[in-house]
C-alpha cells in the first residue's frame, strides 16, 4: 500500500513538473498576439494552439492566482527562450511584451508623404498607401519627434502616436492661440512655412512678423516653399508641412521688425529689407554671384 502511494506521488510530481514545463516544440522567437476584449479562455485557447503552454487549466489556474483574469494584457509578446507556464501566466497578465523597440525620428518640415517613406523603411508592417489616404487630411497636425515602435506595430500606430503627441504638445497653447485673435489653423498652416522657411531658430520669429505683417497688409505672402502664395493672397488652404514646436511658437510669437523682405544667402545666412528694391539689392548681392 504505501508503494502505491509513493508511485502515485510520483507520478503527481512527474505530472506537474510536465505541465509547468515548456513544451519540447516551444515556438521559441515567436510573437504571440492578444487582441483587445479577448477572454482569459480564448487567450489560453490560443496559447496551446501556437504550442506555449501544454496545459490550458494550469495557465489560467496562474493567471487566475494572479488575479487578473479579468484583465488580460492586450500587446504583442516576444518569447525569446523556452518559458514556464507561471512565467508566460506572468508577463501576459503584467504586459510584459520583451519586445526590443524600434526607433522612429521624424524630423521637422516632413510632409505625410516624407513620413511614410521614413516609417515604411523601418516597420516591416508599415503599409505606406494605407497611411498616405488617411495621414494626408491630418498634414501640419502629426507631431515631429522621436517614437518607439515595436516590429509588428503598424500605420495606424504610427498616425495614432503622432496626432496623440501633437494634442498633448498643443493643449497648452491653445489659450495663447485664442488671445491671439487666430484660429489654431492658421497658427499651425503660417508655422508650416515657417518650418520650411527658416534656416535655423534666430531665423523663425523674424519670418514669422514678415509673413503675418504681409498679410495684414493684403500682400501675396510669396513663400517659396509653397509656389501657390505667389498667386493667391491670404494663407494655403492647409498645411504644408509638419510643424515643430519651434515653429508653431514663433507662429505664435512673431517677432515685430520694420521688415518686409528676406533671403537666405547660400551659406544660409538671413538677410532683410524694408522694400523690394532693397530686397532685389540683396538678391544681386548674396544669390547673383
Amino acid at each position: 500500500m504505501d508503494r502505491i502511494k509513493v508511485i502515485i506521488f510520483v507520478l503527481f510530481v512527474i505530472g506537474i513538473f510536465f505541465f509547468l514545463n515548456s513544451p519540447i516544440d516551444f515556438p521559441v522567437g515567436t510573437i504571440f498576439h492578444v487582441e483587445e476584449g479577448l477572454s482569459l479562455r480564448s487567450v489560453s485557447l490560443q496559447l496551446k494552439k501556437t504550442g506555449v503552454i501544454r496545459s490550458r487549466t494550469v495557465f489560467e489556474a496562474f493567471v487566475i492566482i494572479l488575479g487578473k483574469e479579468r484583465r488580460i494584457m492586450s500587446a504583442d509578446y516576444y518569447f525569446e527562450n523556452n518559458l514556464p507556464v507561471y512565467e508566460v501566466a506572468r508577463r501576459i497578465v503584467k504586459g510584459e511584451h520583451n519586445m526590443a523597440p524600434i526607433t522612429l525620428t521624424i524630423p521637422e518640415g516632413f510632409d505625410v508623404s516624407q513620413i511614410a517613406d521614413t516609417a515604411s523603411f523601418v516597420l516591416p508592417n508599415f503599409n505606406k498607401n494605407l497611411f498616405l489616404e488617411v495621414a494626408k487630411s491630418f498634414e501640419g497636425y502629426l507631431f515631429p519627434d522621436t517614437y518607439f515602435f515595436f516590429s509588428t506595430d503598424t500605420e495606424k500606430d504610427v498616425l495614432q502616436s503622432m496626432k496623440n503627441n501633437f494634442n498633448s504638445k498643443i493643449k497648452s497653447i491653445l489659450p495663447e492661440i485664442t488671445k491671439m485673435g487666430k484660429t489654431e489653423k492658421e497658427i499651425i498652416i503660417l508655422a508650416s512655412l515657417v518650418e520650411r522657411e527658416a534656416k535655423g531658430d534666430a531665423d523663425r520669429e523674424f519670418i514669422s512678423g514678415i509673413l503675418w505683417k504681409r498679410l495684414s497688409l493684403g500682400m501675396p505672402l510669396q513663400v517659396d516653399a509653397e509656389p501657390s502664395t505667389y498667386k493667391t493672397k491670404g494663407l494655403p488652404a492647409n498645411p504644408i508641412a509638419n510643424p515643430g514646436l519651434e515653429s508653431i511658437n514663433a507662429a505664435l510669437y512673431p517677432r515685430s521688425s520694420p521688415y518686409l523682405y528676406y533671403l537666405h544667402d547660400k551659406e544660409g545666412g538671413i538677410h532683410f529689407a524694408k522694400s523690394f528694391e532693397e530686397h532685389r539689392r540683396n538678391v544681386l548681392k548674396y544669390l547673383k554671384k
